[in-house]
């Protein structure tokens, strides 16, 4: 039988080296699912229990492997679910191709079922190509197209098929005019500044006396360069969300996360710096970097289109980091005097320790921070975490040790709910040999991730280690939001937009093959984790935590400290407890 059209993409995709596609059916794509089930497993279909969580795993496998990921949705409303997921990629520079069917061409125009001007709606999440297949023989340059493109742009890209293209007798473009013929094939070059910048660069980071440094996503695959260069620097390393699995935990002068989410060793090194050296990041908030003209400013970053919109730098590096600093460090003179580096990593001690006394405080029932705590010196070697957003990434950014050899991700630029499950389930497929460790708050565990249950369920069992743990942080409250209520609008909590139902997480596990265990009491938080991490297969950890311990920003000002109050006085309907527990984690 001669190929179709959905049969060569498939052939092809399977040539540009994708092994997985994250999807769910729908009669868009009815050629594409048959064609899929043809090639017998050439391409592994792992079907979601939602569209978005397609594109959310997309993202997810291309953060925590490096390869473009892929993920099909049908014409109409599933083609609509994907947005959000895509927008997570877009945002955090991730390569990810969206395969999305559509009506019949003779029907489009004609206000048919389902029928959506696609190529309008994935115009901004996948601006750097989106295309509709019109003909056969144009499928060919689509694909190859789309997947370079999300290679070397880092970004999203679309690829629409009406459903009756699909089924047509696949073609090569014709030896004409107006034919395109395109290869495969793509190798990231190898990007480094002129030597005259990195002559200035080094001249800037040399008269430094107290240099700090901000390491991102760009600097995961150069920890060692980045380690390299703050020992020549005498500098202490802060690190972005996203990079927080960019440089080790337990190295004396890094000092951890920066932002509201952040560390006041963090914030302190910033504020006192003379010299500013950023390494692929694009953390947004200025509040928490050097005040303009207070420290000279190196920035090193693969994308041009984000130099120097941060903080006004003095010197711009596009190109790897890796690469970068490499040829950068030969240029740097070790500093002698290394009084800032030894006040860096005194403060990294200290905040440790209280770190340490703040999960150890009592809270009604259990501390949500202790349940950090107490994973951070049981996190198994190699292990990939991933966190949603909400109040559960303030304690993953703090209270986390990571050691080198871990991968770690979230939603950065997006910061939206809902990624924490699917994340992990990405993650088990790419790596079924290592741990994953999901960290999500109630909240986003009620919004989607208690469907992917169901998928864990369906899959784990394919996985060659099947350790896998979600936990999730009981805590009936939109809890992030709450704070923010307080402490940026003065307001207090509302509790019809803030109270969530008390949903039983382990118990659910249970009734669908998975191991569940919930606790409610902090004493039983070191076996529960050595129990879940020690499982033979997949479990949800449900803690019963307290919504009134406060995430803490680095450095509370004087507008953050009135609002709080006015929302207290304002009859906040936890006022007692959020004054009991705030005096705790402050005194």
């Amino acid at each position: 039988m001669s190929k179709n059209v959905s049969d060569f993409l498939v052939q092809r995709l399977s040539e540009w080296g994708v092994k997985r596609i994250f999807g769910y059916p729908g009669d868009g794509i009815n050629g594409i699912m048959g064609a899929l089930n043809r090639a017998n497993g050439k391409i592994d279909f792992i079907q979601v229990r939602h569209e978005e969580m397609a594109a959310f795993m997309a993202c997810a496998h291309a953060k925590f492997t490096g390869e473009v990921g892929v993920c099909l949705a049908t014409s109409g409303p599933g083609a609509i679910h994907l947005l959000n997921g895509l927008y997570d990629a877009k945002l955090d520079h991730q390569p990810v191709v969206a395969i999305v069917g559509q009506q019949k061409r003779a029907s489009l125009g004609g206000n048919y079922q389902q029928e959506v001007d696609l190529v309008s709606l994935f115009k901004d999440v996948a601006h750097e190509y989106v295309q509709m297949a019109s003909t056969p023989a144009q499928m060919r340059h689509l694909v190859d197209r789309a997947m370079r493109i999300a290679q070397a742009e880092r970004n999203v890209c679309c690829i629409i098929i009406p459903n009756d293209i699909q089924e047509m007798e696949a073609e090569k473009p014709p030896r004409e005019h107006g034919s395109v013929f395109s290869g495969l094939g793509y190798a990231m070059p190898r990007a480094v500044p002129h030597a005259e910048e990195l002559g200035r660069a080094a001249e800037v980071l040399n008269a430094g006396e107290k240099v700090a440094m901000l390491v991102g996503a760009g600097a995961l695959h150069a920890t060692d360069e980045v380690v390299a260069a703050a020992e020549l620097l005498g500098a202490g390393i802060a690190k972005a969300l996203l990079g927080k699995a960019a440089v080790p935990d337990d190295i004396p002068f890094v000092t951890g996360s920066i932002g509201l989410l952040g560390t006041k060793p963090s914030y302190d090194m910033m504020m006192d710096c003379d010299t500013l050296l950023m390494v692929g990041s694009s953390f947004p908030y200025s509040e928490f970097l050097p005040q303009e003209g207070q420290a000279r400013g190196v920035q090193i970053d693969i994308n041009s289109r984000m130099i120097s919109i941060r903080y006004p730098m003095e010197v711009n590096l596009v190109g790897d980091s890796a690469e970068t600093l490499r040829l950068l460090m030969p240029l740097l003179t070790k500093k002698e005097d290394r009084s800032w580096r030894d006040r860096i990593e005194k403060n990294v001690h200290k905040w440790w320790e209280t770190m340490e006394e703040r999960a150890m405080e009592s809270a009604n029932p259990i501390n949500p921070q202790r349940v950090f705590w107490e994973l951070s010196a049981r996190l198994p070697d190699n292990c990939i975490i991933t966190c949603d957003s909400g109040s559960a990434a303030n304690w993953y950014a703090r209270d986390l040790k990571i050691r080198q050899g871990m991968m770690a991700s979230l939603s950065g630029g997006l910061a939206t709910m809902g990624p924490g499950v699917p994340y992990a389930i990405a993650a088990k497929f790419a790596h079924p040999g290592r741990v994953a460790i999901a960290l999500v708050g109630d909240g986003a565990m009620q919004m989607n991730g208690i469907n992917e249950l169901i998928t864990i369920s369906k899959y784990w069992q394919r996985w060659s280690d099947p350790r896998l743990v979600i936990m999730v942080l009981n805590n009936r409250d939109l809890n992030q939001v709450t704070w923010e209520q307080r402490a940026m609008e003065g307001d207090p909590k509302f509790k019809a937009s803030q109270d969530l139902p008390d949903f039983p997480y382990a118990r659910l596990a249970e009734l669908i093959g998975l191991q569940g265990i919930r606790i409610d009491q902090p004493e039983q938080l070191a076996e529960a984790w050595d129990q879940a991490l020690g499982a033979k297969r997949p479990v949800v950890l449900e803690t019963y935590t307290d919504p009134d311990v406060p995430p803490l920003p680095p450095h509370i000002t004087f507008k953050q400290a009135k609002a709080y109050a006015s929302a207290v006085l304002q009859g906040d309907s936890d006022s007692i407890d959020i004054i009991k527990a705030s005096m705790k984690q402050i005194f």
